[in-house]
């Protein structure tokens, strides 16, 4: 027999509104606080209270719904039940609420509600009282046969569980150690009964009338019990411990506790988890933690927030790839052929595919390599990427880092964490269903860093072939391989690339198209998708390659083909109108075009009457002509040309000189204005130029100024000393554009040159290199991308330094560039 130290509960209580279910005293239940009574209540006792008393509250079944909030306080029952606050659980997402897990201790009644907002408070009397029970004996003098009639049914509905479940077990032996008086409240919360049922034990102030209550239930729970027994099966007689009787919650008494086991082994998902996660494939350590997991989840409360957090976790660990891969299409020949199809030009880039595709083919386990596309946009990056991934027959799944700014996205988030997610990594491997996929990962080089990690550090475990057959997902937190998995990566420019990241990467630049290129793209593969997508055929439409040719050199002007295939739309879309409006005419005139012809056939068979009408010429009207796209069609579809060749009229005078430029979205050409007066020797230095550039022009005057006389450079003046009474004044147009990089070197001392020689620099010329202040030329980069940019307009030379005459192996050989530098200016 156990004793308890005599209790007193406050005269005055707190009144909490439940409308989840009825509390009675000894048991332990779980409410959700969502309405702004019982948040106050929560805020102002529980969270801000420290002695004991401040956790005690007045629990009171509440029929209507406390969250309508109503602003007069609803009726309230008669008894409640006190109860002592064991556990606080919030969240302010999506909105603030709390969760309770509460104890009752005794039964009261509400004498007077001495205040309602902003949440009720009463004068109570307590009813049953927390102090030492009689003996055993006293309790059998009082209440006779009826006790042991309770308690007979009591051991008769647990004996008939599983005594193997702790938790059955841990009951049975309350039964015998907790006071008589105690169980009906107990029994009553654990057996399967209504909640009016249970309002009525609440209402039962009277131990007698309790018991009498309470009996009917067991005995209601017993033979419902035995009628199960019998119609299951033999070998599922170890499953009755939880037939027919509520998952056993945890129950609290002032003696002690019973821990909550609530299983449901007849939950068909739970079940159907546990099964693919014995039948998967995943390696050993994945294993241990998913069967830890699924144990955890069997004895966890379906309430609680943890478990479907649980079951998310389990559910990605099985339909996770661990070991399911497509297999490779080797075909050497079908590969190029795929490739040679799907792009034209890129030569260097499906040879770099043609050789992984060979050496997997000799070697089944290679480690997939990782590949880093750096070119213009417009230029195909992302397409090879797809392209690629058909070639090998793999899955293609693109991930777009462009603005990314938090690790999580790479790693995942901690499930310690509300609303924890996997990476996007290892949300792209479930997504594709295999462990070798092509994974794009587009716009490298647009990714941020933020008080949330850098997610280009992030990457450096993903994308490093030593590491990452072990990549640990912070979500999984079991290693998973990626090692078979084929990453390619897409930039403009590498130089917003961390070193770090940038060194694990081989990188293959795909620079801007030529005029040529563009016209064999447009005509295999722009023109083409654009009749498809227009609902148009070759003959309704032809666009001869000297209008393409208009197109890409008036109306564009890009390293890529998308503002070229945006043209091709629009003249698409001009042609449907004029196709369209052609066959309403038609629709019109089908009638009197038919009674027409069937007059003439007539009077064809009188006149001439042949044997068979069939032996008549074909009287249907000739069929309708294509619509042909000229220069003429072009200025009316897409109005005059954007793109005018200027270049012959800008250089009509001495101090102007052509330079090429780099930029992300391809080469430019620029051009550098010069003009000298009067003045004290100042150099002026316009067109929004950074510092580089700047010292350039100071580089280039300077070895002028000190080889004047050699090469017959005087000012206005006549004298060697060009700055003598003379300012100059530097100008790089398009003032908008921020200009940086030394590469303008040779083009600013060659305009300047010009100035003052007099003689006009030759307008189909243009020129890049660095200068030193001793007159050497050094390399510069970015020269395909240059050379594309004078091709694009109409430039016919250009100068580059000797030493980048390596870079002119990627150049098309029909485009030969001068080069006349040797190492001196």
């Amino acid at each position: 027999m156990s004793s308890v130290s005599p209790i007193q509960i406050p005269s005055r209580l707190p009144l909490l509104l439940t409308h989840e279910g009825v509390l009675l005293p000894g048991s332990t239940m779980r409410t959700s606080v969502d309405s702004a009574r019982n948040l106050q209540l929560v805020r102002n006792r529980l969270l801000k209270g420290t002695s004991l008393q401040s956790t005690i509250l007045g629990v009171i079944p509440n029929t209507p719904d406390p969250a309508s909030d109503a602003q007069d306080l609803p009726p309230l029952h008669r008894i409640g039940t006190a109860a002592l606050a064991v556990q606080v659980v919030g969240s302010n997402w999506p909105k603030p609420h709390y969760t309770l897990l509460i104890t009752g201790l005794c039964r009261f009644q509400i004498v007077q509600v001495l205040k309602e907002k902003p949440y009720p408070i009463a004068e109570v009397e307590q009813l049953d009282r927390l102090e030492e029970f009689p003996s055993t004996c006293k309790m059998r003098e009082e209440l006779g046969e009826l006790s042991e009639q309770f308690y007979k049914y009591a051991v008769q509905l647990v004996e008939m569980l599983d005594m193997s479940v702790p938790a059955v077990a841990k009951l049975r032996r309350l039964l015998d150690s907790l006071p008589r008086e105690a169980l009906p409240d107990i029994l009553t919360s654990i057996i399967r009964t209504s909640n009016k049922e249970k309002l009525q034990i609440l209402d039962a102030v009277s131990l007698e009338e309790r018991f009498k209550m309470t009996i009917p239930l067991l005995v209601r729970q017993i033979e419902g019990l035995k009628l199960l027994q019998k119609t299951r099966k033999p070998k599922q007689d170890d499953d009755k411990r939880v037939i027919a009787i509520r998952p056993i919650r945890r129950i609290t008494h002032i003696s002690g506790t019973l821990e909550d086991e609530d299983e449901d082994e007849d939950n068909d998902d739970i079940v159907m988890l546990e099964k693919k996660i014995q039948t998967s494939s995943m390696p050993e350590q994945a294993h241990k933690v998913c069967v830890k997991e699924i144990k955890r989840l069997k004895k966890m409360p379906q309430s609680m927030p943890e478990y479907a957090l649980t079951r998310n976790y389990l559910e990605l660990m099985v339909e996770l790839p661990w070991n399911k891969s497509t297999t490779d299409r080797l075909d050497i020949r079908a590969a190029r052929i795929l490739l040679d199809n799907d792009h034209y030009a890129m030569e260097k880039l499906k040879k770099r595919v043609l050789e992984y595709l060979a050496v997997r083919q000799l070697k089944n386990n290679l480690k997939g390599p990782i590949l880093c596309f750096v070119g213009p946009p417009g230029v195909g990056k992302t397409s090879v990427g797809r392209s690629v991934a058909k070639t090998l027959g793999r899955e293609f799944h693109r991930i777009a880092l462009g603005g990314v700014c938090d690790q999580s996205d790479i790693r995942g988030h901690r499930r310690t964490y509300v609303g924890s997610m996997p990476g996007r990594i290892i949300n792209g491997l479930k997504t594709v269903g295999v462990n070798n996929p092509v994974f794009l990962l587009d716009e490298v080089d647009k990714l941020g860093k933020s008080l949330q990690g850098d997610p280009a550090a992030a990457l450096l475990e993903v994308l490093d072939p030593e590491q990452n057959h072990n990549f640990t997902d912070h979500y999984l937190n079991v290693a998973f391989d990626l090692s078979q998995v084929l990453f390619i990566a897409t930039a403009n420019t590498t130089a917003t690339i961390p070193a770090a990241l940038l060194d694990r990467m081989e990188i293959i630049q795909v620079p801007g198209y030529t005029q040529e290129e563009k016209i064999e793209i447009a005509h295999r593969h722009l023109i083409p998708k654009q009749l498809e997508q227009h609902g148009l055929t070759p003959q309704q439409i032809q666009i001869p390659q000297v209008t393409t040719l208009d197109i890409i050199t008036r109306y564009t002007r890009e390293a890529g083909v998308r503002s070229l295939d945006r043209k091709l739309g629009a003249i698409c879309r001009a042609v449907a109108v004029k196709v369209a409006e052609g066959q309403h005419k038609e629709a019109k005139l089908d009638r009197s075009d038919v009674t027409e012809r069937e007059g003439c056939r007539e009077h064809i068979l009188e006149d001439e009457k042949p044997e068979s009408i069939s032996d008549t010429t074909d009287l249907a009207l000739p069929p309708e002509m294509p619509i042909l796209i000229d220069f003429h069609a072009l200025k009316d579809i897409l109005g005059p040309p954007m793109y005018e060749m200027e270049v012959s009229q800008r250089l009509s005078q001495p101090g102007v000189a052509i330079g090429l430029a780099w930029t992300p979205l391809g080469g430019e050409i620029m051009f550098v204005e010069a003009s000298r007066m009067d003045g004290e020797g100042q150099l002026t230095l316009t067109g929004q130029l950074g510092d580089v550039m700047k010292e350039s022009a100071h580089l280039a005057i300077s070895w002028l100024r000190s080889n004047a006389k050699k090469y017959q450079l005087t000012n206005a003046f006549g004298s060697f000393d060009l700055l003598d009474n003379t300012d100059i004044h530097l100008h790089f147009p398009a003032g908008a554009v921020t200009k940086d990089g030394p590469s303008a070197g040779v083009t600013i001392v060659t305009c300047l040159a010009s100035l003052f020689s007099g003689r006009l620099v030759r307008s189909d010329v243009a020129m890049t290199g660095e200068i030193t202040l001793r007159g050497l030329v050094l390399p510069v980069g970015g020269i395909k991308d240059k050379v594309l940019a004078a091709h694009r307009a109409g430039l016919k030379q250009v100068i580059i330094p000797r030493r980048n005459e390596k870079d002119l192996e990627g150049i098309p050989g029909n485009w030969d560039p001068y080069c006349p530098w040797k190492d001196t200016a």
